[in-house]
């Protein structure tokens, strides 16, 4: 781990670390290079296996094999349709050694979803996870003319199945591996074909403000990415990742698939969900990424331990933060940290800071790093008081993830960091929209000129979205998102993410939507943090029967009033949210609602909760 006070070691790695121009020579070249060594571990049924770089290999070559025996062609288009398993790494590889063009469909997406975007993509082979993912399939492949088969990876309760074209990726792997015995040189062919003008990738956005859209990456602007971020938070073989976002997202496929393929970090994927926690306690992982709602879900629960403590406990976790948060303070404004602090914050660590990393599962974590959406100041200043440096980054699926980022030698609470050495990051004068452009830009949106000529103009200028400041040094803020500013009828305007950042910083509330555009005043939608708000409930002996009725409970709505009023109080009168109402139903990433990165839909949440937004507005509210 970092020391607070020696933040000047580097995080930064300027020499190219594995050769190659596209993604599939950099595997082979790493292949290669670290055959025995392990790149992947997976727990199934509360067991950890391990995957070598050779056995991965093994892995890639065989289904790579086995799509070029189904005629896959080079340019023609797979998807992978599964949550974030192994076996969607070995098939993207597989996939994109082939010369073929890798898809991600998000797990949650309904059969709907799915049709669009095998559609879009003109998908020929499809990758399906189980049972599940397979069903949503069948209910509209009929129309999906240019399928010609699914590959499922685990065929539990699919063992009765007839259909000729379904097959399990063992038997892909066997057609592979008798297709590789006649054909030896085939697939090293396919792979020095990969040139890096070549398309690579789909990645389609979330849809959280209309149908996705798929951008395309070329193989010569992902390598070029990758090595561009061992520049801002260099990592290698001695590395230790979680991989648990949806990999269909660019966070995860950029940040720790292909990064990890390059530096040679171990790769470690969660067991399911539900144990989550569990699985990143027992890694501990040195490099810690993630979005806001996993650093805000941390923090609310060791809150509530904290406050259950005893009277000793309590008094000696506030001492050891308070200590934390001092060093904290002086290495944000760059002032010398003195030796009697320093034995203070060894003493506070061992008291109770150490505890709370591990419980965490942080205690190995060299720093964190935090982006997709923005995270309040005061969690970063109190994950800096634990003593590991929180990274905010940030960028787009159309940049190739990050643009810009806060270095650890030189942290800034509320930036997102100077512009990446490997792009260019500016504002438009007359809006202040933030703009990139560089080799790590997108090549357009897949059958959608129109929509690519909107967000790329004609000096290469990709415009973003968002709307930030940039100080002296470099360094950017967002503000807001340019669709999301509010007006109110008084001509107010508001920024509703420094709100909904406050509000989240709340144990008892995992995400809130701030509304009030040409309105009165301010009101917000909140959906509450279960765990911790039942928690309260019981201990309050407040009655609750489920979901719906907690949220409904009086004494619940007082808590979150109380809540909002401490938020209020670091607000002007005319920015103050004077309603509010609870989301009744309990939200999880299959939901609607929320997207790939478990934030809540604005504009759908708006309009699917009308009319609880009227009634927040009447005469009588």
């Amino acid at each position: 781990m970092i020391k607070l006070w020696d933040l000047a070691h580097s995080t930064s790695r300027q020499e190219t670390v594995m050769p190659g121009e596209t993604i599939p020579a950099i595997f082979w070249n790493a292949v290669q290079q670290r055959g025995p060594s392990v790149w992947l571990r997976q727990k199934h049924h509360g067991i950890w296996r391990s995957w070598t770089w050779a056995q991965t290999a093994e892995a890639v070559s065989e289904i790579a094999g086995g799509l070029l025996s189904l005629g896959f062609a080079k340019g023609e288009c797979a998807s992978i349709l599964a949550n974030s398993v192994v076996e969607w790494v070995w098939a993207d590889l597989a996939i994109q050694s082939c010369g073929g063009v890798s898809n991600g469909i998000y797990p949650t997406d309904a059969a709907a979803q799915v049709h669009h975007l095998c559609t879009d993509s003109r998908t020929a082979i499809l990758f399906v996870e189980d049972e599940e993912q397979l069903d949503k399939l069948l209910e509209v492949r009929q129309s999906l003319t240019d399928l010609r088969r699914i590959v499922v990876f685990g065929m539990a309760g699919l063992r009765d199945l007839e259909d000729s074209d379904v097959i399990s990726l063992n038997d892909l792997r066997a057609l592979g591996r008798a297709y590789l015995v006649q054909h030896p040189q085939e697939l090293e062919r396919r792979v020095a074909e990969c040139k890096p003008q070549d398309l690579a990738t789909l990645i389609y956005t979330s849809g959280a403000t209309g149908r996705p859209k798929g951008t395309m990456h070329l193989h010569a602007g992902l390598v070029y990415t990758v090595r561009g971020y061992n520049t801002l938070m260099a990592q290698d073989g001695s590395d230790e990742r979680m991989c648990y976002l949806p990999l269909s997202h660019a966070t995860e496929r950029m940040g720790s698939a292909y990064f990890a393929m390059y530096t040679g970090t171990k790769l470690n994927f969660a067991e399911d969900p539900e144990t989550f926690a569990e699985n990143v306690r027992e890694i501990s992982p040195t490099i810690f990424a993630g979005v806001p709602r996993v650093w805000e879900k941390y923090y609310s629960g060791v809150m509530v331990l904290v406050k259950e403590a005893a009277t000793l406990q309590r008094a000696s976790y506030a001492w050891s933060i308070g200590v934390g948060a001092e060093v904290a303070s002086r290495v944000l404004a760059g002032t010398s940290v003195g030796a009697w602090l320093k034995l203070k914050f060894r003493l506070a660590r061992w008291l109770s800071l150490d505890n709370v990393r591990k419980f965490i599962g942080i205690h190995r974590a060299r720093f964190l790093v935090t982006g997709a959406a923005p995270i309040s100041p005061d969690l970063v200043r109190w994950y800096l008081a634990l003593g590991v440096p929180m990274l905010e980054v940030w960028g787009m699926t159309e940049t190739g993830g990050v643009s810009t980022a806060v270095p650890a030698a030189r942290i800034r609470v509320g930036c997102v960091g100077p512009a990446a050495g490997f792009n260019e990051v500016k504002l438009d004068p007359s809006t202040g929209e933030i703009l990139v452009r560089g080799r790590n830009i997108f090549a357009g949106y897949l059958n959608q000129p129109d929509m690519t000529a909107q967000a790329l103009d004609a000096e290469g200028w990709l415009h973003t979205g968002d709307v930030g400041l940039v100080d002296a040094d470099g360094y950017y803020r967002i503000t807001h998102r340019m669709k999301d500013i509010i007006m109110t009828a008084g001509g107010k305007n508001v920024t509703p993410s420094e709100l909904e950042n406050e509000l989240k910083i709340s144990p008892y509330i995992t995400d809130a939507l701030v509304i009030g555009d040409k309105r009165p005043y301010l009101a917000a939608i909140i959906l509450i943090e279960q765990e911790n708000v039942e928690k309260y409930a019981q201990d309050k002996s407040v009655p609750f029967s489920n979901y719906r009725s907690l949220t409904a409970a009086a004494e619940v709505r007082q808590l979150i009033q109380d809540e909002i009023d401490r938020v209020n109080n670091k607000f002007a009168r005319q920015e103050q949210i004077r309603e509010f109402f609870l989301l009744e139903n309990q939200l999880s990433a299959e939901d609607e609602e929320l997207t790939p990165t478990m934030k809540l839909k604005r504009s759908l949440v708006e309009k699917k909760y009308a009319a609880q937004i009227e009634a927040m507005y009447r005469p009588d509210s």
